[in-house]
């Protein structure tokens, strides 16, 4: 598609979807095979991504929809996964309210005047325009819907508004949130006000995704493991239910069709329960949670999504069909969607994640077999 056709492009007339086996085992319906697909599957483990991406700055390649769409479609074109997440990152929401962000190579996303106390909070924009900032993202969706020739559904997401939070104080990764937690104990008034500001916008964000196209959203509480049951209550599972249920008031009254939602709350073992009943069909968990025990404290309320630990896949390829054949077990084969527990890594082997998704297809069919 060229530029100007990119413009004539427009959410709708999507190719019918040919694999919705993603779809129903969000929804718990019976599938033929357990679905797949991997976070960070359009990522730096390919050479094909590492050429689309070279010497182009990370967020001038996620305002390009044509980008975003390739690099999208590229593990599509190795692999067959059962889903496709659009090539995008959380933090074009801090830079949709005004800050400035970059991609440092070596050190990773950097705020160069990160929020400090908060008298910073003014140099927010007080109204994001949502549907003219992260315009690109809605663009690359729908561009992607047409081009992914209904081949199998298309993710949308964003980060929570904890982890957003923590980036935009800390000015980048850390081990600690030691700067983020001070907050949430010196300000927790400056802290619920730009939680609630980052919710409104993901709120309408989200809302933007699915109208450009999106067939289901995934929200990343990535930094769950620092706080403690109390705080994550406070100050991150409130935010979480309320973006899911506005999502989905505002989905029905515009006329939408309702879409699963995802919430993937990296380390939050202490809050499985509480996330079961917090409004989304799918949980994601990370690899230090045993699946039956996942199944017994969520009680069938929700389906499940993960958790095979991303460093198994440096495994010989027999040992990572054992991995995924155990894994499968301890889930079942319904209301699951196999995943890794975290995103890929960029020294990965694609043969490797080659290997784990045909494992997961091989061993669930066999599994269902014998049912």
């Amino acid at each position: 598609f060229s530029p100007k056709h990119l413009t004539m492009l427009r959410p709708k007339d999507f190719p019918e979807l040919k694999n919705d086996s993603f779809l129903r085992a969000a929804c718990g319906e019976e599938t033929q095979h357990v679905p797949v697909w991997c976070m960070r599957q359009a990522g730096r483990y390919l050479p094909e991504f590492r050429e689309t991406r070279a010497a182009k700055d990370f967020f001038e390649t996620c305002r390009s929809p044509e980008a975003c769409c390739e690099l999208t479609l590229q593990p599509l074109r190795r692999f067959p996964l059962d889903a496709a997440i659009i090539f995008s990152d959380i933090l074009v929401v801090p830079q949709a309210m005004g800050m400035d962000v970059q991609m440092v190579p070596g050190k990773g996303p950097t705020f160069p005047e990160p929020l400090k106390e908060p008298d910073d909070l003014q140099r927010l924009r007080a109204k994001v325009d949502v549907a003219t900032e992260l315009d690109y993202v809605f663009k690359a969706i729908t561009l992607t819907r047409h081009k992914i020739e209904g081949k199998v559904p298309l993710i949308g997401f964003t980060g929570a508004p904890w982890t957003l939070m923590t980036y935009m104080i800390e000015g980048g990764g850390s081990t600690t949130h030691s700067k983020a937690k001070r907050w949430l104990y010196l300000y927790p008034e400056a802290s619920h006000k730009l939680l609630k500001q980052l919710t409104d916008i993901i709120v309408e964000y989200l809302l933007g995704q699915v109208e450009a196209g999106a067939q289901a959203l995934q929200v990343f509480e990535s930094h769950t493991g620092c706080l403690g049951p109390a705080e994550f209550k406070e100050f991150s599972l409130p935010y979480l239910r309320d973006i899911a249920r506005r999502v989905k008031d505002k989905l029905k009254d515009s006329g939408l069709d309702n879409v699963p939602m995802i919430v993937f709350a990296k380390d939050g073992h202490y809050a499985l329960e509480d996330l079961s009943e917090s409004h989304y069909e799918v949980m994601g968990l990370d690899w230090t949670i045993d699946p039956r025990s996942a199944r017994e404290r969520t009680g069938g309320k929700v389906s499940l999504q993960g958790n095979m630990d991303p460093c198994a896949l440096y495994a010989p390829k027999e040992q990572i069909g054992e991995i995924v054949k155990r894994m499968l077990e301890g889930f079942g084969t319904r209301g699951y969607i196999a995943n890794l527990g975290h995103g890929l890594y960029p020294d990965m082997d694609p043969e490797h994640v080659g290997a784990f998704v045909e494992a997961v297809h091989t061993h669930s069919q066999r599994l269902l077999k014998l049912k």
